[in-house]
């Protein structure tokens, strides 16, 4: 049996723990429950509990989703974490992780593998997920799950791919074993620098996209701010010690092509409909969920101002979320990006 194999075999009896249960969490849950004896979602809300339970759906998340009877709900850490857990799965906004990590510490052993799906930097830090999970878990198997993944197209069995990145290779198969299916494949790498800051930085441009569609323009334009976005990603990244390589891959321009490019995408939305006229709160309050890259957008350009960084999109993109520039500006700022 090789090492891949046995590590399939033995999470067909493993119990794993998906901390959030919105939507990509929901989803995560339910490619895992293909593989694994028991998947554990942890909840904020008790009927959302009662709902999966009983209804075997998310239905204000992934409505279409019918979920395995394998999978469960619980809103109290101390059911989800009771016994052994083999794997954690981490789908938390970036903002309340590390509480939520401080939380969960004392009900871990530390011998498990920890997944962090949470495309977001701690505001005010610039920590990665990985490096705020390993401060406050006494977990050292930690790995990132990151690609062009929107939640209600895998739902739907639509063929698509990540990237498990980790330090360790045992990691990456444990990932490897525990996300990957029919349709759904799932590659292995180890910078983790590369891709958690790329899962970060293309919320930035979903949101340009979202509002260059907005203002119903077509795809040389479009492709000019993929390109452009690219360039300001890696410009970013690389001194940090990200891999061009990894940028150009699916964690990388894929992921950033899949955000820049569908109204499923959270930041594509915001983008949108800020250039209809829509005030932020607005918009985040009917969105119900997380958009990361508002947030990003802010901590990003501080850093980068500090380091003297020229990055003209998302200086372009904060502006037009905190209401001080003008979608114009901002289309101006994309045409003359390479200026």
């Amino acid at each position: 049996m090789s090492e891949r194999e046995s590590y399939r075999e033995f999470w067909r009896k493993a119990t794993v723990a998906v901390a959030g249960g919105g939507s990509w969490g929901t989803v995560l849950a339910h490619l895992i429950s293909k593989q694994v004896a028991e998947v554990r979602i942890l909840v904020r809300q008790e009927d959302q509990a009662r709902s999966i339970n009983s209804q075997r759906a998310n239905p204000h998340y992934v409505p279409e989703l019918q979920l395995s009877g394998r999978v469960k709900a619980y809103p109290s850490l101390d059911r989800v974490f009771e016994g052994k857990v083999n794997a954690l799965v981490w789908a938390l906004p970036s903002d309340v992780s590390r509480t939520e990590a401080r939380r969960i510490a004392g009900l871990v052993q530390g011998d498990e593998y920890i997944f962090h799906a949470t495309k977001g930097i701690e505001p005010g830090t610039n920590r990665r997920m990985s490096e705020i999970l390993r401060e406050e878990l006494p977990c050292p198997r930690i790995g990132v799950i990151s690609g062009p993944n929107l939640a209600g197209e895998i739902a739907r069995g639509e063929p698509a791919a990540t990237v498990v990145a980790s330090r360790f290779d045992d990691v990456i198969f444990a990932g490897q074993a525990l996300f990957g299916g029919e349709g759904f494949r799932v590659l292995g790498d180890h910078d983790l620098v590369g891709i958690e800051w790329a899962g970060a930085l293309k919320n930035i441009y979903g949101i340009a996209a979202g509002a260059v569609e907005a203002k119903g323009l077509g795809w040389n334009t479009k492709a000019m701010l993929y390109t452009f976005a690219l360039e300001e990603i890696v410009r970013f990244t690389v001194p940090l010690g990200a891999r061009a390589s990894t940028l150009s891959g699916v964690a990388g321009l894929g992921d950033l092509v899949a955000t820049c490019s569908s109204p499923l995408s959270r930041n594509f939305r915001v983008g949108f409909r800020l250039a209809q006229g829509e005030s932020l709160a607005q918009v985040l309050e009917e969105i119900g969920q997380t958009a990361e890259g508002v947030r990003t957008a802010q901590t990003v350009v501080e850093y980068a101002r500090q380091r003297k960084l020229s990055l003209p999109i998302a200086e372009a993109v904060h502006g037009l979320v905190t209401g001080q520039v003008s979608v114009d500006e901002l289309l101006k700022t994309v045409s003359g990006a390479n200026s």
